[in-house]
């Protein structure tokens, strides 16, 4: 009787210990697939839609023959193109947004699709603890016929990086290298290789020591560039502008240095003016590609700084530019500027733009560069406007929608200072946030997803489902522009009691504009709208329709010429389990 107990005793616990190897199989085969269970203070978002509607685009549809002028918009600033065989790609400024660089590519130079980001490994991009405008400024890619390589290089202010270069064979891959750090200070470089096997370095510096003579005095220096080494050939460095086009005038900011080869003779391209309303772009040429470099007569070949500034659907700060040549011969040009809103506020940042380039005489002109920029240009020639733009990346007037629901996330949401992979856990239902112990306005990495404001009015809403655990649970959404400018909008606990708010930061300092005590937690909708400066913040509780909160707000500490700095605005899926505001 004795044995047959032990039998069954053993035959039970061999069953239970097969039930419990079972469900922990079970229990990581759903971590492997991503269906990690809720849990909370981990909130779970779902169904995002961004609809944008400008005046800009509204009055300008598009027309055979013509694409819009904005071919990326939002914060991608700083533009860069290059062209291999029928292949073109571009790349904008990211600062600390991660990953970053991000790459498009086009075969017409019309629609374009972000195909990845330069750097999107932390070997590569090292910002966990830099301010958002610090980071990764001005992008260069070039490709190099002479090896078939392509470029990127930049400079990194960050973990002592400064200037460095990085490299790919192919661009789609995103396979580019880890960052070789170049030995020369300054910023802004960019590489030009010429049709004989050289290669150069053009970047922006402070004059020599004891030299400068006024603030803002800046000059461009060019080095030989060893492409077996990568690095400069030590010793080869020499000024070929100083100050910018006329030094008597006391030029500010020359920056942003291209070369170029046409017909034998080589053209350095700079920004000058700073990035701001005075932005411009100006052209010197030389037989040399070391100088010395003689400026045109009719600099700035664009610039919208002399213009009326009460002119209609107003386009400014035009400047930082790259050009390209199609396969077909003609000039096109990349550049940044900016929309301002009523109130002549950048709340859009700095975006990218294009212009046909005229280069039949001497000097490349921008078609209408130095006029009132419009919202339409011409197509290359023996170019079609595709009709199906779905597959492209958007621009005009238009809707976004990301259900959000455990497939691979598009490139065009980004997180700040450390990988997205950090923080999301992907669903079948949705995408959940962990947060992290840290809060919005810590220059860290911190448990957001966020996704660039493009249109100067526009709606954006999400689905969210949470339960705060404690008064340190918040998550929600966030209109961004830095870490101490931004609004955040979403739902904590107080005395088991679940509340709304809305914060607002301005230079550091927080404060909670309105709150309202919730019936409960669980499924909610959230939505922020803009008509140009005006903001409201609404919710929805599950079944019922949305309710404002805090009225309308100014969209004021939204915009670049009031925070200052160099990104735009940011709506972001945030949480974080460090929350400092208590309730009233």
């Amino acid at each position: 009787m004795q044995k047959i107990k032990n039998n069954k005793t053993g035959l039970l616990c061999c069953l239970l210990a097969f039930t419990l190897l079972s469900s922990c199989q079970a229990m990581r085969a759903d971590e492997r697939k991503g269906n990690v269970e809720k849990v909370a203070g981990q909130p779970l978002y779902s169904n995002f839609k961004y609809t944008g509607n400008d005046k800009f685009y509204s009055d300008n549809p598009i027309v055979p023959g013509k694409f819009y002028s904005t071919i990326l918009q939002g914060c991608y600033p700083d533009p860069s193109i290059t062209r291999k065989g029928d292949d073109y790609y571009l790349v904008a400024s990211s600062f600390v947004m991660f990953p970053g660089v991000p790459i498009f590519h086009s075969n017409d130079m019309v629609n374009w699709k972000q195909i990845g980001h330069v750097l999107n490994r932390e070997s590569q991009l090292q910002v966990g603890t830099a301010g958002i405008s610090e980071g990764v400024y001005a992008p260069d890619i070039m490709y190099n016929p002479n090896n078939d390589t392509f470029y990127m290089i930049t400079t990194q202010f960050a973990s002592g990086i400064g200037n460095m270069v990085v490299k790919t064979k192919d661009p789609k891959a995103n396979n580019w290298s880890d960052p070789i750090k170049l030995q020369f200070e300054g910023i802004d470089p960019a590489l030009f290789f010429d049709d004989n096997g050289k290669a150069y370095v053009v970047h922006n510096d402070a004059p020599d020591k004891g030299k400068e003579l006024y603030t803002g005095h800046r000059v461009i220096k060019i080095w030989e560039y060893d492409v077996d080494l990568d690095q400069v050939v030590p010793g080869t460095s020499k000024i070929i502008v100083d100050g910018g086009v006329d030094l008597s005038k006391q030029p500010i900011w020359i920056e942003a240095p291209h070369i170029y080869k046409k017909n034998g003779t080589y053209y350095l391209m700079c920004a000058e003016g700073g990035t701001g309303g005075n932005h411009s772009e100006v052209i010197f040429s030389s037989k040399h590609p070391m100088g010395p470099y003689i400026p045109a007569k009719n600099n700035p070949i664009l610039s919208q700084r002399h213009l009326a500034g009460d002119r209609p659907n107003k386009v400014d700060w035009a400047g930082h530019a790259d050009l390209i040549q199609t396969g077909n011969g003609e000039w096109y040009g990349v550049f940044l500027a900016v929309r301002p809103n009523e109130k002549n506020r950048v709340n859009t940042g700095r975006e990218t733009f294009v212009l046909p380039v005229d280069w039949s005489g001497e000097w490349p002109v921008f078609e209408g560069g130095m006029e009132p920029l419009k919202a339409l240009v011409r197509t290359p020639k023996q170019i079609e406007s595709s009709k199906d733009k779905s597959s492209f990346f958007p621009n005009g007037n238009f809707t976004y929608s990301d259900k959000l629901n455990g497939k691979s996330l598009e490139e065009r949401w980004i997180a700040l200072r450390g990988p997205r992979e950090k923080f999301l856990v992907k669903e079948s239902n949705g995408l959940a946030i962990k947060p992290f112990d840290v809060h919005i306005n810590e220059k860290k990495p911190i448990s957001a997803l966020f996704y660039r404001q493009q249109h100067i009015s526009f709606v954006a809403e999400v689905e969210m489902e949470y339960t705060p655990s404690s008064e340190k649970d918040f998550a929600g959404i966030t209109c961004f522009q830095s870490e101490k400018f931004n609004y955040v909008f979403g739902v904590t606990k107080s005395n088991n009691e679940y509340y709304i708010q809305l914060e607002r930061s301005e230079n550091g300092v927080t404060k909670v504009l309105a709150q309202q005590k919730l019936n409960g937690s669980g499924k909610m909708k959230l939505r922020v709208s803009a008509e140009g400066d005006a903001y409201t913040f609404s919710y929805a509780l599950y079944g019922s329709s949305y309710q404002n909160l805090g009225g309308t707000v100014s969209g004021d500490i939204l915009s670049t010429d009031v925070a200052g700095g160099f990104t735009g605005a940011m709506i972001g899926l945030y949480a974080t389990s460090s929350n400092d505001i208590n309730i009233n």
